[in-house]
């Protein structure tokens, strides 16, 4: 059996070690953790390199309805457009007109995937859609469609519900 992406055998048992100590000083039962202090994503903000094939993107093909635009206020002539997640959550573009941005790229602190859970009928439309129009994607565990959007942002769609991931409560 081949070694997963990523470390040899003995860095990933110190980094598993190192996990789990991690976990055992701070995962607590449900029963035992206060509630969070936070309310919900109000909204988490990329940036793009064409509003209207972001729009596409999200609106059309994803179907994830535009609910909002006007121009940032932090940078004249920048769109700043939202899309509704549902359950009150959005998703936020940015458009920086004039600035000389490169390709996207995994940074520390940056992005690395923006999981949105969607349910499992309109996960299959959303999987249709990408095999009908040839979009890429990787299929994992079953739930998962790993793609990039329009300027190669890493995204996921995952038919798991909130809170739950490959069939397994998180928290």
């Amino acid at each position: 059996m081949s070694e997963p992406h990523g470390v040899d055998a003995s860095t990933r048992a110190r980094l598993d070690a190192r996990r789990a100590e991690i976990a055992a000083r701070h995962l607590r039962p449900r029963a035992e953790r206060p509630a969070s202090t936070a309310r919900g994503v109000h909204h988490v903000a990329l940036i793009c390199s064409d509003v209207e094939r972001t729009v596409e993107f999200y609106d059309g093909l994803l179907g994830f309805p535009l609910i909002e635009m006007f121009e940032n206020r932090d940078y004249a002539g920048s769109t700043h457009f939202f899309f509704d997640l549902g359950m009150g959550n959005t998703l936020a573009y940015f458009d920086l007109p004039g600035l000389d941005l490169g390709p996207y790229a995994e940074v520390l602190g940056g992005h690395h995937h923006l999981a949105i859970s969607i349910e499992r009928t309109r996960w299959q439309e959303v999987k249709d859609r990408f095999d009908e129009r040839g979009v890429e994607y990787a299929h994992v565990d079953g739930s998962s469609l790993y793609f990039r959007g329009p300027d190669g942002e890493r995204l996921e769609l995952i038919s798991d519900p909130l809170l739950e991931m490959y069939g397994k409560p998180v928290g």
